[in-house]
C-alpha cells in the first residue's frame, strides 16, 4: 500500500503543515518527490529526519546573510526533527573551492578548531542546543586508510567533477587544480553517507557538493538517497552583491544593538520581505500579512523596516535592547530635522582604516565640498552632522558604518553604505 494511503486525514494534514514550513524561501528541493516521501513516511511512523548542514569553519564571524539555512534548520528541530550539524574540522584543513579561482590555503589544525569553537558560540543564538547535534567529520575521515580513500574517489570520474563551475573555468583557462581539491566535494557527500542524513541543507552556491552526497549514498547502497533543500543567497546591504563582510555590506549577529538597528534601516525596501522570509522566525501567515499591508499602502515601508530592524536585535540581544536600540534611532534620526528621503552613498572600506574616516576625506568623497580647504570651512563653521550630532574638529578620524546620516549645511544629506565597489576617490 502507498505511503499517503497509510495516512490518516491528520496525518495527511500534518504532511501539508510541514512541508508549507519547509518549502519557504527555498530556491529549489532537488528531488522534492523525495522529500515528500520522506516527511510523510516521518509523519507515518514518528521517527525524525536526519537533517544535515555541513560548515567549513574558515570564517567564524557569523552574518545575517549565514542565517539563512539556519533558520530552515531550526524550523526543523521545531517541526521534531533532528539536525545534525557537521563542523568540517577534517574538510577545513583543505577548504571549499567553490566559486574559487585559485587553490584555497590549507588551515591547521588550531585554526580549524578555533574556528569552529566560535562558530558553535554564535549558531546557538538560532539554534536549540537541547535539539542540535554536533559532529566532527574527523571522527570518520581520518580513520579511512588509503584503500578505502581509493574506493571513495572511485565513485565519481574527473567529467563530473569538471561539470562544477570554478574546476571548468580553472581548467579552461589553465589554472591549476590540485587532486586534493577533488576530494573536498566527496568527504562533503561522504559526511551524508557516515550518518544517514535524510535532508541536506545549503546555498545554491552549494549544489554540488550536495548533490554528491546524494549520489554517493546511491554508491553505498543506500535505497533513498538524501533530498536537497537549496537557499537563496542574501543580498547584502549594498541591494546586489552576496552579503560578505569583506565587501562591508553586512549585518552582522554580533554587531552592537545600535549598530544591528540602524544598519538594517538601510536595506532597500526592495529587499526588506526576502530578509523577512529569510532570516526571521515571522509565521508565514503575519508574512502574508505584512506582504499585503506593503503592496496595498496600508503598512508604510519605513514602520516594517523598524519592525524588521526590532526582530534583528531582540533575536540576537534581547527585547530590552530592542526597545532600547528603536529609541536611540528615534532621537538620533527621526527626531531630527532629515528629510523623508535621503539618498545612498557607497564607501569602499579601502577609503577607512579600523572603520574610521578622516572627516574632510568624507566630505570631499561625498561631493559635499571640492576641496579638503573647503572642508575644513564647513566644518570650523559648524555646518557638518554626523547623526545629528555637529562635527568641530576638522581633522578628526570618525567612525563610521552602514546607515549613518552624514550632513553638511541644511540641504546636503547622505545615508551611508559601506561596501566594496563604493566611492574610493577624493
Amino acid at each position: 500500500m502507498d505511503l499517503w494511503e497509510q495516512l490518516s486525514e491528520a496525518q495527511k494534514r500534518e504532511v501539508h503543515r510541514q512541508l508549507d514550513i519547509i518549502r519557504r524561501g527555498a530556491a529549489d528541493i532537488i528531488p522534492e518527490e523525495t522529500l515528500i516521501q520522506k516527511i510523510t513516511s516521518s509523519v507515518l511512523t514518528g521517527k525524525p529526519l536526519k537533517v544535515k548542514l555541513g560548515l567549513d569553519p574558515s570564517a567564524p564571524d557569523v552574518h545575517v546573510g549565514h542565517t539563512v539555512v539556519l533558520h530552515k534548520l531550526r524550523q526543523f528541530q521545531d517541526l521534531g526533527h533532528e539536525v545534525q550539524l557537521i563542523i568540517g574540522d577534517f574538510t577545513g584543513r583543505i577548504g571549499d573551492p567553490t566559486g574559487k579561482s585559485e587553490t584555497r590555503k590549507q588551515l591547521s589544525e588550531e585554526d580549524v578548531k578555533r574556528n569552529a569553537a566560535s562558530y558553535k558560540k554564535q549558531l546557538y543564538k538560532i539554534l536549540d542546543p537541547e535539539k542540535t547535534k554536533f559532529h566532527f567529520n574527523s571522527t570518520w575521515l581520518q580513520k579511512m586508510n588509503f584503500e578505502q580513500v581509493l574506493l571513495l574517489a572511485g565513485k565519481a570520474t574527473v567529467a563530473r567533477m569538471l561539470e562544477r563551475d570554478d574546476f571548468a573555468k580553472r581548467y579552461g583557462t589553465n589554472h591549476p587544480i590540485h587532486l586534493h581539491e577533488f576530494f573536498y566535494p566527496l568527504m562533503q557527500g561522504y559526511d551524508s553517507v557516515a550518518l544517514e542524513s535524510d535532508i541536506e541543507l545549503g546555498g545554491t552556491d552549494q549544489t554540488f557538493n550536495i548533490l554528491m552526497g546524494r549520489t554517493l549514498q546511491h554508491a553505498y547502497g543506500f535505497e533513498h538517497g538524501q533530498a536537497a533543500i537549496l537557499m537563496p543567497i542574501l543580498e547584502g546591504l549594498d541591494g546586489t552583491q552576496k552579503m560578505s563582510k569583506s565587501l562591508g555590506n553586512y549585518i552582522g549577529i554580533d554587531d552592537s544593538p545600535n549598530e544591528m538597528f540602524g544598519k538594517t534601516m538601510s536595506v532597500s525596501d526592495e529587499l526588506m520581505l526576502k530578509y523577512y522570509e529569510l532570516t526571521t522566525a515571522l509565521p508565514n501567515d503575519e508574512l502574508l500579512q505584512l506582504k499585503e499591508g506593503l503592496a496595498k499602502g496600508k503598512i508604510h515601508p519605513r514602520d516594517a523596516k523598524i519592525r524588521l530592524a526590532k526582530e534583528y536585535v531582540c533575536m540576537y540581544h534581547g527585547k530590552e535592547a530592542a526597545e532600547l536600540a528603536e529609541q536611540h534611532f528615534s532621537a538620533v534620526f527621526r527626531n531630527r530635522s532629515f528629510p523623508e528621503h535621503i539618498d545612498e552613498f557607497r564607501i569602499s572600506p579601502n577609503l577607512m582604516e579600523d572603520g574610521c574616516i578622516q572627516v574632510c576625506k568624507l566630505l570631499v568623497t561625498l561631493g559635499f565640498a571640492s576641496s579638503n580647504s573647503e572642508a575644513r570651512r564647513s566644518v570650523v563653521q559648524g555646518a557638518v552632522k554626523l547623526n545629528g550630532a555637529r562635527i568641530s574638529d576638522p581633522y578628526v578620524r570618525i567612525e563610521l558604518h552602514s546607515g549613518d546620516i552624514m550632513q553638511s549645511g541644511k540641504r546636503k544629506f547622505a545615508k551611508i553604505v559601506i561596501s566594496e565597489g563604493g566611492m574610493d576617490t577624493y
